[in-house]
């Protein structure tokens, strides 16, 4: 990855940068020769050096991010309840799903239904904490899935948008349908020279295609669009009905991480180069287009996940740090604090109702909610991964009990296993949980104050 620094300091970001790009193994895949719907004239083969199972796991290296953060001072990482074993309504675990072929980033649920993407190129599908189908796709590590109806939308690290729908008739049936850029549009764009943009190393390629991993995908159904970000520096918008390429942003200076759609048809992206970007689609003549509205963060940190409450309307972002940021619509986007509650980079991040859920390198899941006032708490400190944290979905728990709004977590990890949690938005103050008293034990202050809300560093 090409890095844009200058000087003693920006060289050991550079460094820092460099080295987590690792942990989110960032190893160069361009276009190989899968049999997809691109002619083999304009296909390029390249080997990936990508870990063996007898290989040591990127995260065990030495590197930053494997280093305490400044920020956080107590090392909270305690065994969580297992719920369903207890007969508990705190927050907990309650299953495990383990298959030993690879590293998990990346995880979509819809209903009883977990679709769960690895660098084994499987995208596997789980129904009551079983594994009910599955399907496979020739080349490139899964790193981001979406789900738009019967459709399920994969980003890979070769570059590629797969498209699989789901069989009416078996629905353990999945099928490729298509590849983003379709065939016909391919075709169609490279007919004209001004189509061609210059990547790296003095290669061109067609701006409607990228050329690194995509790194994430976010869908906005109500305008019927999909996002996708890439470590190409780029934001692509794909319209959902034709699967045409609308347009093609250069977004950051550096990878994207991470995009979410969010309220008032804004766009936010987060970047290796530290920033936080807002863009809106507004109407430029005959056709719409997407603007620059608002650098919201600007650090030297590599921004590593984020997510949009559409209920509450705010905007979390994490970073290599540890620390989370928080934006409020209703202030007009002001910085509204920062949740302090990690040892290392924070990988993931999700919402739910009140709550908001923070994965990390090292290895735990923080549970933040948000009080009336617009404070956050830490309701609890979800452990038992063997690795980092890489990937969260939320769906609503439909055992809950009127007046208590339960939700069942999924977290997937480079420990190559996916845990499921039940969380509950009214559980008490967050407390360490002892394995060998199997009891609770009263919570300490030095432990659970660091998870409050801080205004500034």
């Amino acid at each position: 990855m090409k890095q844009e620094t200058s000087g003693d300091g920006g060289a050991m970001v550079a460094d820092q940068r460099t080295t987590l790009s690792s942990l989110l193994n960032s190893d160069l895949v361009v276009y190989s020769n899968e049999e997809d719907d691109v002619p083999n004239s304009h296909k390029t083969s390249t080997t990936a050096s990508t870990p063996t199972s007898g290989e040591a796991s990127p995260y065990l290296m030495s590197s930053p991010w494997s280093q305490p953060s400044p920020y956080a001072k107590s090392p909270w990482i305690f065994p969580s309840p297992i719920i369903n074993q207890l007969k508990l309504s705190n927050n907990g675990l309650i299953g495990s799903m383990v298959r030993e072929e690879g590293h998990v980033y990346s995880l979509a649920a819809a209903g009883d239904l977990l679709y769960t993407g690895s660098d084994s190129k499987n995208i596997r599908v789980w129904k009551n904490f079983k594994e009910y189908t599955g399907f496979k796709s020739n080349s490139g590590l899964v790193k981001a899935i979406v789900i738009y109806g019967d459709k399920i939308f994969t980003g890979h690290q070769d570059g590629k948008i797969r498209i699989w729908k789901v069989s009416s008739k078996d629905p353990s049936l999945h099928k490729r349908i298509g590849t983003l850029p379709t065939f016909k549009e391919f075709i169609k764009k490279s007919v004209n020279p001004k189509n061609y943009v210059e990547a790296r190393r003095h290669r061109n390629v067609l701006f409607i295609k990228h050329y690194d991993a995509v790194s994430c995908l976010s869908l906005n159904d109500e305008q019927g669009l999909l996002y996708s970000g890439s470590w190409d520096k780029t934001l692509k918008v794909w319209r959902l009905s034709d699967y045409k390429c609308l347009e093609s942003i250069n977004a950051h200076s550096d990878a994207i991480n991470s995009v979410a759609t969010g309220f008032d048809s804004l766009v936010f992206t987060g970047s290796a180069d530290g920033t936080v970007k807002m863009w809106r689609r507004e109407l430029d003549g005959n056709r719409t287009r997407h603007c620059l509205v608002q650098i919201l963060l600007e650090q030297e940190n590599a921004v590593t996940a984020l997510a949009v409450n559409q209920e509450s309307s705010l905007i979390y972002c994490g970073s290599s740090d540890g620390l989370v940021n928080f934006w409020e619509r209703e202030k007009h986007l002001s910085h509204g604090g920062i949740l302090r509650g990690h040892k290392m980079a924070v990988l993931c991040l999700a919402t739910a109702g009140n709550l908001v859920f923070s994965g990390s390198a090292d290895k735990s899941i923080c549970v933040w909610k948000r009080e009336v006032s617009g404070a956050h708490v830490c309701l609890s400190v979800l452990s038992g991964h063997g690795g980092p944290v890489k990937c969260i979905a939320v769906e609503e728990d439909r055992e809950s009990d009127k007046g208590d709004q339960r939700w069942i977590v999924y977290s997937g990890s480079l420990d190559k296993t996916v845990k499921v949690w039940r969380v509950s938005e009214n559980a008490p103050e967050w407390r360490e949980y002892n394995y060998n008293y199997n009891q609770f034990q009263s919570p300490r202050p030095s432990i659970s104050s660091p998870c409050a809300t801080n205004k500034g560093r």
